[in-house]
């Protein structure tokens, strides 16, 4: 009789047999990964088990094949490791998402740069930024309000291929003040006759952050959240 033989006897007479489903528990996935972990050893003793025994009672004129023990323990040492790996891979994400979230901490207090439209006024302040791949001779930001109006035009005057920030003073066009919130702004750019293409970036400032993974979320305040990846730039 083969190991697979004698193991799918022993399955049909013991349901904690390899092989056997198991009864229904209710457990969560939290403990997903010690399970899998545990079943591999059940298997493994079961496997060792059986073994043991289908050669204590081997018919001494047909031995066991050689080559099908070297096979199966082959298996089973593969199945082993495999269930190793995916523990050692488990706890380096662990590790990962835990110095991400150490480096985003880090950040709190600090003003991030990130691919967007949006300026947030506060206190009567504002800052944004734009990104131009050629030199432009005239630079323009036009600041919106939430219905689309527009409050402000910025003349920026010439720009070398960089990065630029502006600072805005809070007032629209007419010269008073406007109230706190979240504006969109947009960049346009021209050498000559020849439009350049600009991004527009955005400045928040980092006042928390949100536990979670990949670094955890950064709260920028009226603009929200964002996440670690997204940071473009520390100032």
């Amino acid at each position: 009789m083969s190991i697979n033989a004698l193991i799918a006897t022993k399955s049909a007479t013991d349901p904690t047999a390899a092989g056997a489903p198991a009864a229904a528990t209710g457990g969560t996935s939290s403990t997903g990964a010690s399970s899998t972990s545990s079943a591999v050893d059940d298997a493994s003793q079961r496997f060792l088990t059986l073994l043991v025994t289908q050669l204590q009672n081997q018919d001494p004129l047909n031995p066991l094949d050689n080559a099908e023990i070297t096979s199966q323990l082959a298996q089973l040492s593969t199945v082993t490791g495999v269930d190793k790996i995916n523990d050692t891979l488990s706890t380096l994400a662990s590790s990962l998402d835990a110095n991400q979230y150490m480096q985003s901490a880090s950040l709190v207090g600090h003003d991030v740069v990130v691919t967007g439209n949006q300026v947030a006024l506060t206190d009567g302040a504002g800052k944004l930024g734009y990104a131009i791949k050629s030199p432009a001779d005239d630079v323009t930001i036009t600041i919106k309000d939430a219905s689309g109006a527009v409050v402000r035009t910025i003349d920026a005057g010439a720009a070398t291929a960089d990065v630029h920030f502006v600072d805005w003073d809070g007032k629209g066009d007419n010269g008073k003040s406007l109230a706190d919130g979240t504006y969109t702004f947009a960049v346009t750019a021209s050498e000559g006759k020849t439009a350049v293409d600009t991004t527009a970036l955005t400045v928040g400032h980092v006042n928390g952050l949100i536990p979670g993974t990949s670094g955890g979320q950064l709260q920028l305040g009226p603009l929200g959240s964002i996440a670690l990846s997204q940071v473009v730039e520390i100032l």
